[in-house]
């Protein structure tokens, strides 16, 4: 039976506040759960009578089993699953050298958890372990965040920084280190040379990348619209750039 007491904490994590108070996120549904039990540590799994027999050997603090309505009244979702769970939110050590070794991505301002959740499902796909995001970008352990990047974020670290001067400590220490930034003024990504490593830098969903940001910046790219010269849309949703511009490196 799930407690009115567990029910409040799980809904109480919707908040930023109580996920840092508790330390705790949530994750829903089997494929969601089954992707982050290996990599956090699982606190909790509410769970219908037939998931639980399905899966006898999970590892959980506690593991409560409940009605399908119990799961209900707990659910972030419109349509809840047969499982959720509460994991321990992580600490990963900030690498300061990582975008010298391998491609990153980072997030000025990003504000949609849905795009944040995509943006994390994109880096997975291409292989990008580190997201650097300033302050001011929505909190990657959000329900829908989590939910949005369907599992990707057990496998993508995420590092909260102040973002201008995190890119400034970069420049001065590793000026080799190419950083990238996506314009409407930039150079086509198609004809420029790109790297392996480095950073990919992707602004605010109304702004884009903020001029604190933008002096960080050694490469401009442009993703061109087709044919070039028509009126089309002012700009492409930010996941959806993101994919684009990442595609691209990983092409090359």
């Amino acid at each position: 039976m799930l407690s009115k007491a567990k029910i409040k904490l799980i809904q109480s994590l919707e908040l930023k506040k109580k996920r840092r108070e508790e330390q705790l996120f949530i994750a829903e549904g089997p494929k969601v759960v089954g992707d982050l039990l290996p990599y956090f540590t699982c606190r909790l799994i509410v769970a219908t009578h037939n998931w639980l027999e399905q899966h006898p050997h999970i590892k959980a603090d506690e593991v409560i089993e409940a009605t399908p309505d119990e799961l209900r009244k707990a659910s972030f979702l419109k349509a809840p699953q047969d499982v959720l769970a509460l994991f321990d939110l992580p600490r990963y050590p900030i690498p300061d050298d990582i975008a010298n070794k391998e491609l990153c991505l980072a997030l000025d301002d990003v504000q949609d958890p849905g795009n944040l959740g995509t943006i994390i499902r994109i880096a997975d796909w291409f292989g990008i372990r580190h997201i650097f995001c300033s302050i001011g970008t929505t909190d990657a352990y959000s329900p829908k965040t989590v939910q949005a990047s369907m599992g990707a974020v057990a496998r993508v670290q995420l590092h909260y920084v102040d973002l201008s001067q995190y890119l400034t400590t970069i420049r001065n220490n590793y000026p080799q280190t190419p950083i990238y930034g996506t314009f409407l003024e930039g150079r086509n990504i198609y004809n420029e040379p790109l790297s392996k490593n480095g950073i990919i830098i992707m602004g605010n969903e109304g702004n884009g990348i903020s001029e604190s940001t933008q002096q960080a910046i050694t490469n401009k790219l442009f993703i061109p619209n087709y044919p070039e010269g028509c009126i089309t849309s002012e700009s492409l949703n930010v996941a959806i750039a993101t994919a684009i511009t990442c595609s691209e490196f990983r092409r090359r």
